[in-house]
C-alpha cells in the first residue's frame, strides 16, 4: 500500500447497519479499534485513505425475501423509525467515544477541517425514508440532530416513490415515480437543504425530481447503464442531466453494478471500476464523478478486499491516465463541492 494514500471522501457505506446487526457486544469498540468482518473500521479507513464518507442509515425489510416478481417488501413504519434512531445514536456514540477520531460533519467546511486533520469526516444519511412519515415531522427533527443527506426510496416502493427493483438485463424504467408524499418531501429537502440522492430511484421518480428540485442532482452509489444492463445503473440521458445541473455520480464498487454479465463474482478486476469512471468523466467531464462505494453493503472486488485497499484503486486509475489533479477531484473535491452546493443551494 502506499505510505500517503489520496484522501478518499466516499459517497456511500452501510457499516452502521453492520455494526448494529453484527453481534458480539460494543459495536463503538469494534469500529473504533477494527475488526476481521466487513469492509470498514478505523484502523482500515486510515490504511487506505478513507477519509470520510456519507454514513447510510438503512432499515431491511422484515423479511428480505424477494416476492414473485424478484421485489423486496416494504419495513414497517414504526420499526424503520425505531431503527434508525438506534442507527444514527450508534454514529454520534462512535463520534463521542472516539477522542476526535471521527466527527459528524454537518458543513462542507466540517468535511475539509476533519480531512486535513485526519479525523473520519462522517456524514448522516439515510437511504430510504421509510422512518418519515407524509407529515414530515420526523425529517425536521433529524435534520435538527444532523441529517444532511437523504434517498428517499431504497430499492421498492413506499410512501414517496416506487425504487427501482434490482433487474438484471433491465432498464431502470420501471414502475410509477412520485407520490404527493414524495413531492413534498422534495421540497422540503430543499428547504432544509438536505441533499437528494437518486442511488435506487427509478427512471420516472429520477425525472420527477429532476423537474422539482432545486439542488444538483447526485446518485451516490451508481454505476453507467450503457456499459452494466442492470436497473440501478444510469442512462447516458440522466448523466447528462446529472452534468447539466452541476451535479456528481458516485461509482458503487458492487460488481453486480460492474459487470456486462450481470453475474455476481467476487473475481472481478477492479479495471471494471476504473471503466465506470473513465466512461462519466469522458462522457460529462471530470467534475461529475467520484467513488460511492456500497462498502459493506455489496459485494466488491476481492482483490480491494475492504477499504485498506482503496490505494489499489487509486493506482489503477493513474494508470489508466488520470493525473494527480483529477484523482483528487474523484477521490474528494468533488463529493465536497456538490455537498456545498447542495447545502447552500
Amino acid at each position: 500500500m502506499l505510505n500517503n494514500p489520496l484522501p478518499i471522501f466516499d459517497g456511500h457505506n452501510d457499516v452502521l447497519l453492520r455494526l448494529r446487526r453484527g453481534g458480539g457486544n460494543d459495536p463503538v469498540k469494534r469500529f473504533i479499534e477494527g475488526e476481521e468482518t466487513g469492509h470498514i473500521d478505523l484502523p482500515r479507513a486510515r490504511a487506505g485513505g478513507l477519509a470520510g464518507g456519507l454514513c447510510a442509515i438503512y432499515v431491511p425489510s422484515p423479511s428480505m425475501t424477494k416476492d414473485a416478481n424478484g421485489d423486496y417488501p416494504t419495513p414497517l413504519q414504526p420499526d424503520a423509525l425505531n431503527e434508525t434512531l438506534a442507527m444514527a445514536r450508534l454514529l454520534f456514540d462512535i463520534e463521542a467515544r472516539s477522542q476526535g477520531a471521527v466527527t459528524v460533519c454537518r458543513t462542507a467546511d466540517d468535511i475539509r477541517r476533519s480531512i486535513e486533520t485526519g479525523s473520519f469526516a462522517a456524514v448522516f444519511h439515510i437511504e430510504g425514508a421509510e422512518a418519515v412519515a407524509a407529515d414530515l415531522d420526523a425529517l425536521h427533527v433529524l435534520h435538527q440532530a444532523g441529517l444532511r443527506t437523504l434517498g428517499p426510496v431504497w430499492s421498492r416502493p413506499n410512501v414517496f416513490a416506487y425504487g427501482v427493483p434490482f433487474r438484471y438485463p433491465s432498464s431502470p424504467d420501471i414502475g410509477p415515480g412520485l407520490t404527493d408524499a414524495g413531492r413534498d418531501l422534495i421540497r422540503a429537502c430543499n428547504e432544509l437543504k438536505i441533499m437528494v440522492d437518486l442511488s435506487h430511484m427509478n427512471e420516472a421518480g429520477f425525472w420527477e425530481i429532476a423537474k422539482l428540485s432545486k439542488a444538483p442532482l447526485v446518485a451516490s452509489h451508481s454505476n453507467v447503464h450503457a456499459l452494466c444492463n442492470h436497473s440501478r445503473n444510469l442512462t447516458d440521458r440522466q448523466l447528462d442531466a446529472i452534468r447539466d445541473t452541476g451535479g456528481l455520480a458516485g461509482i458503487n464498487f458492487g460488481v453486480l453494478f460492474l459487470r456486462d454479465d450481470g453475474v455476481k463474482d467476487p473475481n472481478t478486476s477492479i479495471d471494471l471500476l476504473v471503466r465506470h469512471v473513465a466512461y462519466i468523466a469522458e462522457r460529462i467531464g471530470i467534475e461529475h464523478v467520484a467513488l460511492g462505494s456500497d462498502f459493506d453493503g455489496t459485494t466488491i472486488p476481492a482483490e480491494m478486499k475492504d477499504a485498506a485497499g482503496l490505494p489499489l484503486l487509486v493506482e489503477a486509475l493513474r494508470k489508466h491516465g488520470f493525473n494527480d489533479a483529477e484523482l483528487k477531484k474523484i477521490g474528494h473535491e468533488n463529493w465536497i463541492s456538490v455537498l456545498e452546493r447542495s447545502w447552500a443551494a
